[in-house]
């Protein structure tokens, strides 16, 4: 399967919520909700919520937090592949982001450095 790259920088193919969606893997999406209510101090996040084709599917489900993020929002709106394709990258929201995704500038970073 080819790289799903979020418009953020993750990388959705390697997302375990996006694995566990694509295999229909209810053990999996509940190893996932444990993983993440710890991880992100979120009690409310449940198994039945780890559902996600991928920020950059127009049908399907998307995580909760995708499918309200600013930043895919914002890349939607400017109708650019990923934000590495933005005439203003890497603007505030995406720098702010980057504080708790620091892979995710690496692959955006990457994916410019293949558009120059």
């Amino acid at each position: 399967m080819d790289k799903i790259i979020a418009y953020c920088g993750l990388v959705c193919t390697d997302c375990p919520a996006h694995v566990a969606t694509q295999s229909d893997d209810n053990a999996a999406r509940e190893r996932v909700a444990a993983q993440w209510r710890e991880e992100f101090d979120a009690p409310n996040i449940t198994a039945e919520m780890i559902n996600c084709n991928g920020c950059l599917s127009e049908t399907g489900p998307k995580f909760s937090h995708c499918a309200e993020c600013e930043i895919r929002a914002c890349s939607v709106e400017r109708g650019v592949v990923n934000c590495a394709h933005c005439t203003e990258y890497a603007c505030e929201k995406l720098e702010g982001f980057f504080g708790f995704a620091p892979d995710a500038r690496v692959v955006l970073d990457g994916v410019r450095q293949n558009l120059i």
